[in-house]
């Protein structure tokens, strides 16, 4: 097996790196920084974000067509890690959830039409986006057959009704990917829909206070009370609303994996800095056997979380959906990330609890990892239904001719 990475990658990597490290890590430690829900304010966004397109590190998942390097799934594993050593950093190469993964599935599945309309002001920085699928019980989560939001054929639009939350990004979000029902077939019952936040006939009904630090445009929840939306805003077609979602979910999930190992590895980084000055009753704690175990620990386990997220991101190389190797990263992944800003503030002790260093920023952001995009035990159940399926044949190995 060949773990090399070609030479554009790993250059790439150290721009975002040096990028990283020069514009964006000495930001985390100004209060000024910070927009009222934590994250990085819009002006000061606006202007990194134009340092970043200066330097040729925009939107690296889209293909040049759409402003984009074209990157593919191996090569944005490599980047995004780099990219979220700063907690601001994904956001400012236009690399963050949900735009993200709203950008690849338009470009993915989107006409040439809906490319210029949707895609483009995405890509380029002009609006935000948000993705609508999750419902409050009785409705759709997890399980999309559940859903209740419906989307009734009206001539050549679609009038919608129905009920949405905690939906990523839609406060400052301009453009909207809205999953209904638009029959109650098992398989061709959904539909994705594109809409513009002024379209009338729905609202935002509060932004929800999370633990968290948030998104710019925070988890929202929605109400739709007659939405009117042309059939030419359908993508893909009617009926193959889970074929979108699956093209989005799976490798949005990926990416989210990817982001996460740099917070990890930046845990890790604040952790031994400051066991290497720490001293306590005459002996550093580097030099403490416990504090040894619990860092040789982390960074084992991210270096299995990257081996997990490139066999996944190789397979979707291929063509493939990777759905098993993308559920067993999101586990793996989410759970360490909380781990290492959890032994991080241990080995800082006060001062990791205090906002001297971000390690209790991503701690209170990491407990939404084992929640968002499918929570870890669907993840599971999904890998054992694999199992069931393949038997033995859950771990072979492609056979080269």
């Amino acid at each position: 097996m060949d773990f090399t990475i070609p030479s554009e990658f790993a250059n790439l990597r150290n721009q975002i790196a040096a990028f990283v490290e020069a514009n964006l890590i000495p930001l985390e430690s100004d209060k000024a920084s910070y927009d009222d829900h934590e994250n990085i304010a819009l002006p000061l966004l606006e202007k990194m974000r134009a340092k970043a397109r200066a330097e040729g590190l925009w939107c690296l998942q889209l293909s040049p067509e759409h402003g984009g390097r074209g990157l593919n799934k191996q090569a944005m594993a490599v980047c995004y890690e780099a990219m979220n050593r700063s907690i601001f950093g994904p956001v400012v190469f236009n690399s963050a959830a949900p735009d993200d993964g709203n950008m690849m599935v338009l470009e993915a599945l989107g006409t040439r039409a809906q490319k210029e309309r949707w895609l483009a002001p995405i890509a380029n920085g002009d609006v935000r986006s948000a993705f609508a699928m999750t419902e409050p019980h009785p409705g759709g989560g997890s399980d999309p057959g559940m859903m209740l939001t419906r989307a009734e054929r009206d001539g050549d639009d679609f009038v919608i009704h129905g009920h949405k939350w905690f939906i990523t990004g839609a406060g400052e979000a301009d453009h909207f990917i809205l999953l209904a029902r638009t029959s109650d077939d098992a398989r061709r019952g959904h539909t994705a829909f594109l809409f513009h936040k002024d379209d009338p006939g729905w609202e935002i009904t509060r932004r929800i206070p999370i633990m968290g630090p948030e998104e710019h445009g925070g988890h929202c929840e929605l109400h739709f009370d007659g939405l009117r939306i042309p059939a030419e805003n359908i993508l893909l077609e009617e009926g193959r609303g889970l074929k979108v979602t699956q093209t989005r979910l799976g490798p949005a999930r990926l990416t989210h994996c990817m982001r996460w190992l740099g917070l990890a590895k930046r845990c890790v980084e604040v952790a031994t800095d400051y066991a290497d000055r720490r001293e306590g009753f005459g002996t550093r704690l580097a030099d403490r056997e416990s504090v040894q175990i619990k860092l040789g620990d982390l960074a084992m386990r991210i270096e299995v979380g990257r081996l997990l997220v490139m066999k996944a991101a190789w397979e979707i190389d291929q063509g493939r959906y990777a759905q098993k190797e993308i559920s067993m990263a999101k586990i793996h992944v989410a759970t360490l990330l909380h781990d290492a800003a959890d032994t991080g503030i241990q080995i800082n002790g006060a001062r990791g609890y205090s906002k001297d260093t971000v390690l209790e920023w991503v701690y209170r952001y990491a407990r939404q990892a084992r929640l968002v995009d499918g929570a870890d035990e669907v993840h599971k159940m999904l890998l054992n239904r694999h199992l069931a399926e393949q038997g033995s044949e859950f771990w072979s190995w492609d056979v080269g001719a």
